[in-house]
Protein backbone atom coordinates (compact mmCIF):
# COMPACT_ATOMS: atom_id res chain seq x y z
CA UNK A 1 0.00 0.00 0.00
CA UNK A 2 1.60 3.47 -1.10
CA UNK A 3 1.95 6.14 1.54
CA UNK A 4 0.24 9.60 1.58
CA UNK A 5 2.54 12.35 1.25
CA UNK A 6 2.18 13.65 4.77
CA UNK A 7 3.09 10.30 6.01
CA UNK A 8 6.37 9.74 3.88
CA UNK A 9 7.50 13.89 4.29
CA UNK A 10 6.97 13.27 8.06
CA UNK A 11 9.38 9.93 8.34
CA UNK A 12 11.54 12.21 6.26
CA UNK A 13 11.51 15.27 8.55
CA UNK A 14 11.87 12.84 11.29
CA UNK A 15 15.12 11.28 10.28
CA UNK A 16 16.70 14.22 8.82
CA UNK A 17 16.05 16.00 12.46
CA UNK A 18 17.44 12.73 14.31
CA UNK A 19 20.68 12.66 12.14
CA UNK A 20 21.17 16.31 12.75
CA UNK A 21 21.39 15.77 16.42
CA UNK A 22 24.16 12.84 15.57
CA UNK A 23 26.28 15.16 13.18
CA UNK A 24 25.70 17.84 16.59
CA UNK A 25 26.92 15.28 18.86
CA UNK A 26 29.52 14.22 16.50
CA UNK A 27 30.37 17.83 16.03
CA UNK A 28 31.22 18.22 19.53
CA UNK A 29 33.57 15.29 19.68
CA UNK A 30 31.44 13.67 22.73
CA UNK A 31 31.97 16.57 25.45
CA UNK A 32 28.76 18.27 27.10
CA UNK A 33 30.23 21.73 26.84
CA UNK A 34 30.69 22.04 23.15
CA UNK A 35 27.82 20.34 22.62
CA UNK A 36 25.67 22.98 24.34
CA UNK A 37 27.67 26.11 22.89
CA UNK A 38 26.36 24.76 19.18
CA UNK A 39 22.44 23.68 20.96
CA UNK A 40 22.49 27.16 22.36
CA UNK A 41 23.61 29.24 18.93
CA UNK A 42 20.68 27.27 17.25
CA UNK A 43 18.01 30.02 17.19
CA UNK A 44 15.09 30.87 14.85
CA UNK A 45 17.90 33.26 12.42
CA UNK A 46 20.65 30.81 12.34
CA UNK A 47 21.42 30.43 8.46
CA UNK A 48 22.93 26.86 7.11
CA UNK A 49 26.35 28.48 6.99
CA UNK A 50 25.98 29.18 10.96
CA UNK A 51 25.73 25.34 11.19
CA UNK A 52 29.15 23.07 11.89
CA UNK A 53 30.37 21.02 8.57
CA UNK A 54 28.93 18.07 9.92
CA UNK A 55 25.76 19.29 10.70
CA UNK A 56 25.38 21.03 6.71
CA UNK A 57 26.90 17.50 5.51
CA UNK A 58 23.47 15.69 7.22
CA UNK A 59 21.23 18.13 5.98
CA UNK A 60 23.13 17.64 2.11
CA UNK A 61 23.00 13.82 2.82
CA UNK A 62 19.35 14.27 3.49
CA UNK A 63 17.44 16.62 1.08
CA UNK A 64 19.36 14.11 -1.28
CA UNK A 65 17.86 11.06 0.11
CA UNK A 66 14.33 12.75 0.40
CA UNK A 67 13.97 14.01 -3.22
CA UNK A 68 15.32 10.18 -4.12
CA UNK A 69 12.41 8.32 -1.78
CA UNK A 70 9.74 10.87 -2.86
CA UNK A 71 10.94 9.88 -6.48
CA UNK A 72 11.10 6.23 -5.81
CA UNK A 73 7.09 6.53 -3.91
CA UNK A 74 6.42 7.62 -7.30
CA UNK A 75 5.89 11.76 -6.48
CA UNK A 76 6.50 14.19 -9.14
CA UNK A 77 9.68 16.58 -7.41
CA UNK A 78 9.65 19.29 -9.97
CA UNK A 79 9.90 22.75 -10.11
CA UNK A 80 6.18 23.93 -10.31
CA UNK A 81 5.22 26.23 -13.17
CA UNK A 82 4.56 30.08 -13.24
CA UNK A 83 1.34 31.07 -13.85
CA UNK A 84 1.35 33.31 -16.85
CA UNK A 85 0.89 36.75 -17.37
CA UNK A 86 -1.77 38.40 -19.11
CA UNK A 87 -0.33 40.33 -22.27
CA UNK A 88 -0.35 44.16 -22.05
CA UNK A 89 -3.67 45.73 -23.10
CA UNK A 90 -4.18 46.88 -26.88
CA UNK A 91 -5.25 50.36 -25.53
CA UNK A 92 -1.93 51.20 -23.85
CA UNK A 93 0.73 53.12 -25.50
CA UNK A 94 3.53 50.87 -26.83
CA UNK A 95 5.84 53.72 -26.86
CA UNK A 96 6.79 57.10 -25.11
CA UNK A 97 7.24 60.12 -27.09
CA UNK A 98 10.56 61.79 -27.50
CA UNK A 99 11.68 65.18 -27.50
CA UNK A 100 10.69 66.65 -31.28
CA UNK A 101 7.01 64.88 -30.57
CA UNK A 102 4.15 66.71 -29.03
CA UNK A 103 1.94 65.38 -26.30
CA UNK A 104 -1.93 65.94 -25.99
CA UNK A 105 -2.50 67.95 -22.98
CA UNK A 106 -3.82 66.09 -19.83
CA UNK A 107 -6.35 67.77 -19.29
CA UNK A 108 -9.12 70.10 -21.22
CA UNK A 109 -6.76 73.33 -21.08
CA UNK A 110 -3.50 74.20 -21.63
CA UNK A 111 -2.90 75.32 -17.77
CA UNK A 112 -1.53 77.61 -16.37
CA UNK A 113 1.68 79.99 -18.07
CA UNK A 114 5.06 79.39 -16.29
CA UNK A 115 7.58 81.65 -16.47
CA UNK A 116 9.57 84.14 -15.02
CA UNK A 117 8.37 85.60 -11.86
CA UNK A 118 5.36 83.31 -11.43
CA UNK A 119 5.09 80.65 -9.00
CA UNK A 120 6.60 80.51 -5.30
CA UNK A 121 10.26 80.06 -4.58
CA UNK A 122 13.98 80.72 -4.63
CA UNK A 123 14.44 83.08 -7.77
CA UNK A 124 10.55 83.44 -8.70
CA UNK A 125 9.90 86.68 -6.95
CA UNK A 126 7.40 88.83 -8.26
CA UNK A 127 7.65 91.86 -9.95
CA UNK A 128 7.48 95.16 -7.84
CA UNK A 129 5.34 97.17 -8.36
CA UNK A 130 6.36 101.47 -9.00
Amino acid sequence: MAKSATDLMQEILFSTVLDSIVALKDASNGLPNPLLRELNSIHPNTTYADLPREVQSAIATNVRSAFTRLLKEGYSVSPGTEPRRAPPAASAPTHRPRGGERRPPRSGGPGPKRGPGSGSGPGNKPPRRP
